[in-house]
């Protein structure tokens, strides 16, 4: 069967190599080179950009990134069996893939990617949200990279998104919503990876905006969000009482109802609060 670059299949390559997918390492293969080909587009135009890439396993979404005329893809893989499988692609694209064998929690990049750089993986699902999380909250903003597509299981990627009022709204909505634009661009069904997890998946596409949305202190910001949502049953004017000694005075000014529940606020009145919180002091 032809593919999309005249490599063998994704499925020959996991026999060549004995690939079988490891549950302990987050292992779910996604095989059809045309799935892998349409994530690499939705990344958009990358033709003149690094691209770094987290747990690459065989190289499917690789190939579909190279094919798709990225300049040079840095691929990070913690499982050492997959390293020959990535070498056979990056002999037939001489000098457009780095592979590094290690664990992308503490790979050291420097240097390894030039700007423009963007980010597209399928993630381990057992490290998706931590890496985003350490993408999105770097010391210095803009980051080193322009976008991120993120492949995640589909309750990760509704958390991204989630609009005040959504069940799935909360911390991880207001990290991402407020320093980028973020959207779902693609929806998997689980039989669409090997093994199939129990899960649907989505792939979220993450544009990074030249400074965050609203105005706010980062660690004041990071503060009220966490103590609203871990109790986010209860009353602000409850949860949020650790924040200052004058909470409902507080909440009042910005235009928040002290009764009002944390699920209910947007982005913009959680960056207004912050800001009369720190004008407060606190």
């Amino acid at each position: 069967m032809a593919t999309i670059d005249g490599l063998p299949s994704l499925r020959d390559v996991i026999n060549a190599h004995d690939l079988v997918a490891k549950r302990q390492l987050g292992q779910n293969f996604l095989l059809d080179l045309n799935l892998t080909a349409k994530i690499a587009r939705l990344a958009g135009d990358i033709a003149g950009a690094d691209v770094l890439e987290v747990g690459p396993g065989p190289g499917g979404l690789t190939r579909g990134l190279l094919v798709e005329g990225a300049r040079h893809v840095v691929a990070v893989e913690k499982d050492p069996r997959c390293i020959a499988a990535l070498n056979e692609i990056a002999a037939a694209y001489p000098g457009r893939l780095t592979v590094i064998e290690g664990d992308a929690m503490e790979v050291d990049l420097t240097g390894r990617l030039t700007a423009p750089v963007r980010i597209a993986a399928n993630l381990p699902y057992n490290v998706g949200t931590e890496l985003l999380i350490r993408w999105l909250t770097p010391r210095v903003w803009p980051p080193f990279w322009d976008s991120m597509t993120l492949m995640f299981q589909r309750e990760v990627a509704l958390r991204i998104t989630a609009k005040p009022g959504d069940e799935h709204y909360g911390r991880l909505a207001i990290l991402c919503q407020w320093r980028t634009d973020a959207k779902i661009v693609m929806h998997l069904p689980p039989e669409a990876f090997t093994p199939a997890p129990k899960v649907h998946s989505a792939v979220v596409h993450l544009t990074r905006l030249p400074a965050p949305r609203f105005a706010a202190d980062e660690r004041i910001l990071n503060r009220i969000v966490a103590a609203g949502f871990n109790q986010r049953r209860k009353m602000l004017r409850s949860s949020l009482k650790s924040i200052a000694p004058d909470i409902e005075a507080v909440l009042e000014s910005v235009g928040i109802a002290p009764t009002a529940r944390a699920e209910e606020i947007s982005l913009e009145r959680f960056c207004a609060l912050a800001r009369a919180v720190a004008e407060r002091g606190a």
